[in-house]
């Protein structure tokens, strides 16, 4: 008998981890999702063989649960869950980007049935929702578990097993390591990137023209703060702690940086712009991390019909995915250059080799 299992909301994540796990046929998949049209889509898609908007009818039928929710409504899912007559012990985890708030709710469940391991597989894209789903997303990504006190070693392999699909790197750590981390680099980013973009707004009060300068360099340090409001609103709440710390010592950071600037502190600037280069290009270039990375691809074209239409073409009919397409500088009558977005480097390098095979100048700027 097929091994079911539930994954509970059919967004991004919850689609993707659907797509991987269904590469093995000795399970059977059940979606739940609020949205009809998404559990419409999974079932067209043969992401799911079956589908469902009734959670605790689904849970029962479970033996594996994922709660692919945002971080509030998994905590939600997850007291309930703990009130439902489960007839057979089930695995559930989760994959949200705080644990510390979700792992004292799994402490605290009373249901003998039910072994909680956390987990967050740290991947994601620009885009959300079930059609943005890819079986490949958490390739090669660092896949985070943080099993509670009764999670033995043999099931955390079989949920290790479940997801080996993914072909994710997992990592055990304990959910306030897990916080912190990803505080630093996935959490905190946002907020910096937002904050960028408000004092960006606020001077366009003064410089109506600053939004046109801030096309270039500003657009890739502040993509970040494209994403989600509502979602990373949740996250800022459920690792507030982490963050309000983290917004202090870079409260003090800054104000070191403006002595610096403010008295002209030349020695110490260059060594502390020094430092924070080599600590960033040491910095592994092929791993995932908690951001999603994209490569970025330059190419002049010329000012002609067809000639975006022609790059795009070409690589296409190599198979290879552009995840964006900027056109950086366009004048009438001269070359432009096209900017070429891809999810992973070695694309970036593959569509490089053949545009230049095809006689167009292309390059990558680190």
């Amino acid at each position: 008998m097929k091994r079911k299992i539930l994954i509970a909301g059919l967004g991004l994540i919850g689609g993707s981890l659907a797509k991987c796990v269904n590469e093995d046929d000795k399970y059977h998949l059940i979606g739940y999702d609020v949205n009809e049209e998404t559990l419409e889509y999974a079932s067209i898609h043969g992401m799911v063989q079956e589908t469902s908007n009734d959670f605790e009818d689904a849970a029962k039928k479970a033996d594996i649960i994922f709660l692919s929710a945002p971080i509030s409504e998994t905590i939600r899912l997850l007291k309930r869950l703990d009130t439902i007559e489960l007839t057979k012990d089930v695995i559930v985890s989760d994959v949200a980007s705080v644990k510390s708030s979700i792992l004292e709710v799994a402490r605290n469940l009373s249901n003998p049935r039910i072994t909680f391991i956390g987990g967050h597989p740290m991947a994601g894209s620009h885009k959300k929702g079930i059609e943005a789903a890819k079986a490949h997303l958490f390739e090669s990504a660092i896949y985070v578990l943080t099993p509670t006190a009764n999670a033995d070693e043999e099931k955390v392999n079989t949920l290790k097993e479940i997801l080996q699909h993914t072909q994710s790197k997992f990592v055990v750590l304990n959910s306030d390591e897990h916080d912190e981390m990803t505080g630093v680099v996935s959490h905190f980013p946002h907020l910096i990137a937002s904050s960028l973009v408000h004092q960006a707004k606020n001077w366009q009060e003064t410089h109506a023209f600053l939004p046109n300068l801030a096309a270039g360099g500003f657009r890739d340090i502040t993509r970040i703060a494209s994403s989600s409001p509502e979602m990373w609103q949740d996250i800022f709440y459920h690792n507030r702690d982490k963050l309000s710390k983290l917004l202090e010592e870079w409260i003090d950071e800054m104000q070191g940086l403006k002595e610096l600037i403010e008295n002209n502190e030349k020695t110490k600037l260059v060594t502390y712009l020094t430092n924070a280069k080599n600590y960033r290009d040491g910095l592994p270039v092929k791993e995932k991390g908690a951001i999603p990375s994209f490569y970025d691809l330059y190419v002049d074209i010329r000012d002609q019909p067809g000639a975006i239409g022609s790059v795009v073409l070409l690589l296409a009919n190599k198979k290879i995915s552009i995840k964006n397409i900027e056109i950086l500088e366009i004048r009438e009558g001269i070359t432009g250059v096209l900017r070429l977005s891809f999810s992973a480097k070695d694309t970036q390098l593959i569509s490089l080799d053949i545009l230049i095979n095809h006689g167009y100048e292309a390059m990558i700027m680190e």
